[in-house]
């Protein structure tokens, strides 16, 4: 569990600077997802894949739908739907790669129980059920990481809020996870 949420907030702090903390030129990633995340011996995450970047001035919410790129599953609806971008779309999908760490479940799930198949869906029913620990991996153990498994969960669901206006930025995310 240790080496998950040292993953989550490493991920939170890059995307923190990249989103403007310390960063003169603000940057939105685009392609937030757990294989654009690299882990180092000592599980020291790097954000990589930078190919779908945009400087944060030069996203428009006029980008219409065919210039939508990423990958389904930490997809923000906003930018699926209606090709918005702003970093609130990179929020969505960090979220989404909480969800995953939390829960060791994938983005998408072709073989689950119908309503099941989307990891935003189900956990989102899980949340407001508000049985936050139904999220956590039972393959693993975390006996003595309660407090960090749901400060994790309530990032997550800050994140995936489907609304972008109402979803934190960064910066305040990265000091709940």
């Amino acid at each position: 569990w240790t080496e998950r949420f040292n993953v989550a907030v490493g991920v939170a702090h890059a995307l923190d600077y990249l989103h403007g903390n310390g960063n003169s030129r603000p940057v939105i990633h685009r392609d937030v997802k757990s294989s654009n995340i690299l882990v180092s011996e000592d599980f020291e995450p790097k954000l990589s894949d930078f190919g779908l970047a945009l400087w944060a001035a030069d996203a428009t919410p006029q980008i219409t739908c065919n210039d939508v790129a990423g990958t389904f599953g930490y997809l923000a609806p906003e930018y699926f739907m209606h090709g918005k971008v702003n970093d609130k779309i990179d929020v969505f999908a960090f979220g989404v790669v909480l969800l995953e760490l939390v829960s060791g479940r994938k983005p998408l799930c072709t073989g689950c129980p119908k309503g099941q198949e989307s990891l935003v869906m189900w956990a989102n029913s899980i949340i407001q059920g508000g049985k936050l620990t139904q999220l956590a991996d039972p393959s693993l153990p975390t006996e003595g990481h309660a407090d960090e498994i749901e400060r994790m969960t309530l990032a997550a669901s800050l994140c995936i809020r489907p609304t972008p206006q109402h979803r934190p930025h960064i910066a305040v995310v990265r000091f709940r996870v």
